[in-house]
């Protein structure tokens, strides 16, 4: 009895090794774990690779076209963080998800940080490489992950496109070197003076680097991306262009949309929930019409459109009224009813009453009363009597 007590015993122990065995691997660790720390160490190679301008180093770590796609774009930082490793059911190929965090020279301050998916692959020796690298689901893309990135500098830009050619992007170079001296003279200096701008080669890149429909930026000329509320150490905004959309605009019409986003760019440390869009929109058309000479009926036609139809708008645009995939119509109207709204402030209260209206609203730092607050400290008016005098403002101006 006793020895076979000892045989039942020693079985159950060999089975609890082998099970470990079979778990844990050859190395001590968990086989996921091992392969983990084996693909984080083939992208720390590989960043490095970008880092030093290395091709030939890059190429050894795979996909080596991926290196010709993003190798103008000037980085400061460059590294990934693997989140998880996944087999595909074969020894010599895994999935592997990871953080992308990158900044580029002389604009972004912080990493800009985006999900990524690779596949990595195992040769005979035993080797990783990558196969492919792409966004992560639902992640938008970067701008090299759409073809090889052309860079132009200009004075206080960075304009990265693909696809087009050197002289359209020199030409956005020259709008959004304009763009910056006159934000700055409306709203001040104390923000970065510097703009980086995307142009992708059509409406679906410019939807694939926001991860959106295309269906949703139709029309649109650019929109600016960014941490709202972002501090001193947050990364550079980009504003990313519809080159379809740029393209029907005349010179004045181009410079304005590039001072809009731009005006974006200055103000985003003081835009957050506080602020509604009616302002944010509505301060950036402000300067970026401000200077052309553009009377009210030029700017808004759609607005002016309804006042003479006898439909005076009740209330100040909601946010819900900039939806982009929403009527083309009441979308322009609502641009033009924060602008002529602006308009207003900056020639019944002054300039400076309008940036410090701007400024206070977003100190409230949450949505309820922080309008009203303004108001009354910065207009001395309440909302009433304020949109009573919009209103009158829209018959003096458009009726």
């Amino acid at each position: 009895m006793a020895g076979r007590r000892r045989a039942r015993g020693s079985g159950a122990v060999g089975l609890a090794v082998l099970l470990l065995v079979l778990l844990v691997g050859c190395g001590g660790r968990p086989a996921t774990d091992t392969a983990r720390a084996e693909v984080q160490r083939v992208l720390d190679r590989r960043a490095a690779a970008v880092l030093a301008h290395d091709a030939t180093a890059y190429a050894a770590t795979g996909d080596p076209a991926a290196y010709t796609r993003l190798r103008a774009v000037p980085l400061a930082a460059w590294s990934y963080r693997v989140t998880a490793v996944r087999s595909d059911g074969s020894s010599a190929a895994v999935a592997a998800d990871a953080e992308l965090s990158y900044r580029i020279q002389g604009h972004d301050r912080a990493p800009v940080t985006v999900a990524r998916t690779l596949r990595l692959t195992r040769d005979g020796a035993g080797r990783w490489a990558v196969a492919s690298e792409k966004p992560a689901r639902k992640a938008g893309q970067q701008l090299w992950d759409q073809g090889t990135v052309t860079v132009v500098r200009g004075t206080h830009s960075l304009v990265l496109g693909v696809g087009q050619s050197g002289a359209l992007l020199r030409t956005f170079a020259g709008l959004a070197d304009r763009a910056v001296p006159a934000v700055s003279q409306a709203w001040g200096t104390d923000w970065a003076r510097q703009v980086v701008v995307l142009v992708p080669k059509s409406l679906d890149g410019m939807a694939a680097l926001l991860g959106s429909p295309a269906s949703s930026y139709r029309g649109i000329a650019a929109v600016t991306t960014g941490e709202t509320g972002g501090g001193p150490d947050a990364p550079a905004d980009r504003v990313i262009v519809n080159p379809e959309a740029y393209a029907v605009l005349g010179p004045v019409g181009q410079q304005v949309v590039l001072t809009h986003e731009t005006t974006h760019v200055a103000t985003r440390s003081d835009t957050n929930a506080a602020t509604p869009l009616w302002l944010s929109e509505g301060y950036a058309d402000w300067v970026g019409y401000r200077g052309t000479g553009r009377a009210p009926d030029e700017a808004a036609p759609e607005l002016q459109k309804t006042v003479r139809e006898g439909r005076m708008p009740g209330e100040l645009p909601s946010d819900g009224d900039f939806g982009f995939a929403g009527d083309a119509a009441r979308l322009a109207r609502a641009y033009e009813g924060g602008w002529t709204a602006c308009r207003m402030i900056a020639e019944r209260w002054g300039e400076e009453k309008l940036d410090a209206f701007y400024r206070a609203v977003g100190e409230h730092g949450k949505r309820p009363g922080a309008v009203e607050g303004a108001m009354e400290s910065v207009l001395g008016t309440t909302l009433e009597d304020f949109t009573a005098e919009w209103h009158q403002y829209l018959q003096e101006e458009l009726g």
